[in-house]
């Protein structure tokens, strides 16, 4: 069981309060279209600099991280461990890596947009079919 100094719940109280709402939103999200997802806490503290992110939490299905959450002091990540592999029809994902792709969430309507909704849908549908 996690320490409640690195739990989800643990992190989300210590959340800047102008961001909350929209990591709240985030995680919504995630659940809704994956509800048996493993949530897993990163084992984290916040951040130094307003311009590295504070990894939250992850989300899994047979043991493979599919998202994961995180935070700077003004916005949320959403992003995705096999992002690159993702039809993106509406242009969301950012990022150039191998394999990483995130979103920039500023609101909590961002997080529950439709588009973003089906984003997270799509990446937990891709993992499945791995399997």
């Amino acid at each position: 069981m996690p320490t409640p100094e690195f739990s989800v719940a643990g992190h989300l109280k210590k959340v800047p309060p102008a961001v909350r709402p929209t990591v709240l939103a985030a995680r919504r999200t995630v659940k809704a279209a994956a509800p048996k997802a493993k949530e897993v806490a990163y084992r984290s503290k916040p951040a130094r600099s307003s311009r590295s992110m504070w990894k939250l939490a992850r989300y899994s299905i047979d043991n493979t991280y599919v998202a994961a959450i995180g935070t700077f002091p003004k916005h949320a990540t959403l992003f995705f461990y096999r992002g690159s592999e993702l039809d993106d029809e509406g242009g969301l994902l950012q990022g150039s890596g191998k394999d990483l792709r995130f979103i920039t969430l500023n609101t909590p309507a961002d997080a529950a947009s439709p588009a973003v909704k089906r984003i997270v849908k799509k990446a937990f549908a891709l993992e499945r079919r791995q399997k």
